[in-house]
């Protein structure tokens, strides 16, 4: 079982109740406690979040950082793009990872809930009555890893991340202070990638 005071300080990070972002703080759970890790404080984990662009995936982001310690803001978290509610947590230390991803069985009866239809007609999460979406949350909190998701056996994972640097440039366009991955040569001047007109393709 979750620990309440944890769940209601997701919830005020997240912003509004929603069945998604609790999966992903039960997600993370598991995945550290498959692992054998306790949350991470600098950088001695790191997530590679399956999470696609739209809302309700990032819900389930939401709840993997505030458990995991993975933030954007330590940059010890990746998005992939896949468009799946799940991760890959690695210790990046023992070189360890561990795979969560819901399973397809209890996704399935999350999207064919009213909750879901109300978000597909356009109705924000906070105005969605708490008798649909507490029952849900508390589905979420009181089942077992098992039940919702499919968590790998942990492997081998060499992960080599990128170092952090505090070397900086003053860009020779606008002035403005650029720190060394953010600098970009244009016409032999070192540029800030907004005045180097640099796209990623």
């Amino acid at each position: 079982m979750v620990d309440k005071e944890l769940l209601e300080m997701a919830i005020k990070f997240h912003g509004h109740k929603c069945p998604a972002m609790p999966l992903g703080l039960r997600a993370g759970l598991a995945a550290m406690k498959k692992l054998g890790v306790e949350r991470t404080s600098n950088k001695e984990l790191f997530c590679f979040l399956e999470a696609g662009p739209s809302h309700a995936q990032m819900c389930f982001g939401d709840g993997v950082q505030v458990t995991t310690g993975c933030t954007f803001g330590k940059e010890n978290i990746e998005k992939l793009h896949y468009s799946k509610l799940g991760i890959v947590l690695v210790d990046v230390k023992r070189k360890k990872a561990v795979r969560v991803v819901i399973r397809p069985e209890f996704q399935k009866k999350g999207l064919a809930s009213k909750f879901v239809q109300m978000r597909k007609d356009g109705i924000e999460p906070k105005d969605i009555p708490s008798d649909i979406v507490d029952p849900m949350i508390e589905n979420i909190m009181k089942q077992p890893d098992e039940v919702l998701f499919k968590i790998s056996e942990v492997f081998d994972y060499d992960f080599k991340g990128e170092k952090s640097t505090f070397d900086w440039y003053e860009c020779e366009n606008c002035g403005e202070i650029v720190f060394a991955h953010g600098i970009r040569i244009k016409d032999n001047k070192k540029l800030c990638i907004p005045c180097s007109e640099y796209q990623r393709k």
